[in-house]
C-alpha cells in the first residue's frame, strides 16, 4: 500500500543553514525541485547535470532568487569527470546531503532480446555508474563526519513486486533495480544508520518531467516530497529501504 499525497502541500524543511547538499541531474526536473527546496531552507545547494546550458540557466536562475547555489557541468557516467568537480569544490565536497537523482530513460522498443549493446551501456553507465561514481566520491566524508543523508532516485518499474519487473524498458527497469540494490548494500555497509549516514532509494512515481511528460498524474513537488523528507530528517535505523509517499514498499 501507498500513502497518497494528492493535494497536499509539502511539509517545510528544517532550517539548514551550513549544510552542503549536492544534486545530482539536478538542472531541470526533480532535481532542480529539490535543488531550489534545499537552497531555500538555508542549504549551499551544489547542482551537478550534463548539459553546460542547462546548468548554467538553471544556477542563474535560482541565484537571482538569492538562493545559495553553484553549479558544474559533468556527466556522471564519467567518474573523471565527477572527481573533477570534486576536486574544484574544496570544502563544499564535503556535503552534508547527496541526490542522486540523474537518469536517463531506454529507448521504448529495447526488450532485453532487442536491446544494442550501445543502449544498454548507455542508460546503464549513467542511472547505475552514475550512482556509485557519486557515492564513491562523496559519502567517505560523510561517514568520517557521521553524518549524511543519501538519496537514491529508483523507479516503481524496478521491483519485483506491484508495477515491477514486467517486461520492457529493460536498460531502465534493471538499471534501476541495481540502484535499489546498491542502496540496501552500501546501508548495510554502513551499519544501518549506526554511523548516522542514512542511505535510502526512493520511487518518485510517474511524475511530470521531461522524462514522465505533461500528462504524467503527479507533480513534481509530489514526487519530490520525500526524497526531501528523507534528506532532512533525523538519525534512524529504518534505512536502506525502498520509499514512496513516506511509505516503505517491497523490493
Amino acid at each position: 500500500m501507498r500513502q497518497s499525497l494528492q493535494g497536499t502541500p509539502m511539509t517545510l524543511l528544517t532550517d539548514l543553514s551550513g549544510q552542503v547538499a549536492i544534486v545530482t541531474g539536478g538542472s531541470r526536473g526533480l532535481g532542480r525541485h529539490c535543488a531550489e527546496q534545499l537552497a531555500a531552507a538555508g542549504a549551499t545547494v551544489v547542482i551537478i547535470g550534463k548539459n553546460p546550458d542547462s546548468v548554467a540557466k538553471a544556477t542563474s536562475e535560482l541565484v537571482a532568487k538569492d538562493l545559495d547555489v553553484v553549479g558544474f557541468a559533468a556527466d556522471v557516467s564519467d567518474y573523471d569527470q565527477l572527481a573533477a568537480v570534486k576536486s574544484e569544490l574544496g570544502v563544499l565536497a564535503d556535503a552534508q546531503i547527496l541526490i542522486c537523482s540523474a537518469a536517463v530513460m531506454a529507448e521504448k522498443i529495447s526488450r532485453t532480446l532487442r536491446t544494442t549493446k550501445t543502449e544498454w551501456d548507455r542508460v546503464l553507465e549513467t542511472n547505475l555508474n552514475g550512482v556509485f561514481h557519486a557515492v564513491s566520491l562523496f559519502v567517505p566524508s560523510m561517514v568520517e563526519a557521521g553524518y549524511g543523508r543519501v538519496i537514491n532516485l529508483s523507479a516503481c518499474l524496478s521491483r519485483f513486486t506491484g508495477p515491477g519487473l514486467g517486461g520492457g524498458l529493460a536498460p531502465y527497469r534493471i538499471s534501476k533495480t541495481a540502484v535499489t540494490a546498491l542502496t540496501r548494500n552500501l546501508a548495510a555497509e554502513l551499519q544501518f544508520g549506526a554511523k548516522n549516514v542514512l542511505v535510502d532509494a526512493v520511487c518518485p512515481g510517474h511524475i511530470q518531467t521531461d522524462m514522465g511528460g505533461a500528462a504524467a498524474p503527479r507533480t513534481i513537488a509530489q514526487g519530490a516530497d520525500t526524497v526531501l523528507w528523507l534528506a532532512t530528517r533525523e538519525q534512524s535505523d529504518q534505512t536502506g529501504l525502498l520509499w514512496e509517499d513516506r511509505v516503505v514498499v517491497d523490493f
